[in-house]
């Protein structure tokens, strides 16, 4: 049986994982587990959203806001860190010091069986046209993965709508407009987008969105 991928989101820039969290349907899947350690007790948990500041984590048993303890990354890196807050079975985990996301994702990618590796979602910002026959509209990318992505518009089309998404750096197969919610919509691709080409492109936007 083939192992379903990770469906964990993996938050670049430099923030926290949480204050933009909109209310969307949620893709099933594993998520990327960890190991919370706290006063000599370990727990094992599973990390909704990753970003180089904080981890939306869930678990059998939640911790307090204002705790500190260590967490154990999917890498093994282990990390000090406080509980921001705890509600609805989920944590917000601020860490001490700033993580390295591309890292986690490669280790994502490795871990994945050669001739099956898939983008996982990355929550990224940046601009975007979405194409319905003539009609060219203005976007904004919240996140992107192997088969899709996540927009944010005001004259964005509706479900079943088939588009082209231009982005600037790589090039996007069509899609379709799987899901909205307000001025969101989930595009799902015609064809993946292989992770030899994301990266690639995520790492060129972040070095963009710095200067």
């Amino acid at each position: 049986m083939t192992e379903a991928a990770s469906v964990t989101t993996f938050v670049m820039g430099t923030r926290l994982p949480w204050p933009d969290d909109s209310q969307v349907p949620n893709e099933a899947g594993p998520l990327e587990g960890g190991v919370i350690h706290n006063a000599g007790f370990r727990q094992d948990c599973s990390i909704r959203k990753i970003s180089a500041l904080g981890a939306t984590v869930r678990s059998k048993v939640q911790n307090a806001p204002g705790e500190e303890l260590t967490v154990e990354l999917p890498s093994g890196q282990r990390t000090a860190a406080t509980v921001e807050w705890a509600r609805g079975g989920e944590t917000g985990i601020r860490f001490a010091k700033p993580i390295d996301v591309l890292a986690l994702i490669n280790r994502n990618l490795v871990n994945q069986p050669i001739d099956r590796r898939a983008m996982p979602r990355v929550e990224i910002r940046c601009s975007a046209f979405v194409k319905r026959g003539e009609d060219c509209t203005g976007a904004t990318v919240r996140n992107i993965s192997a088969r899709g992505f996540q927009l944010e518009g005001d004259s964005l089309p509706p479900v079943g709508t088939y588009v082209s998404i231009f982005l600037e750096g790589l090039n996007v197969p069509p899609g379709e407009i799987a899901w909205r919610k307000d001025r969101l919509a989930g595009i799902e691709l015609f064809e993946e987008l292989s992770w030899a080409s994301i990266m690639p492109w995520i790492r060129e936007t972040l070095k963009k969105q710095a200067h």
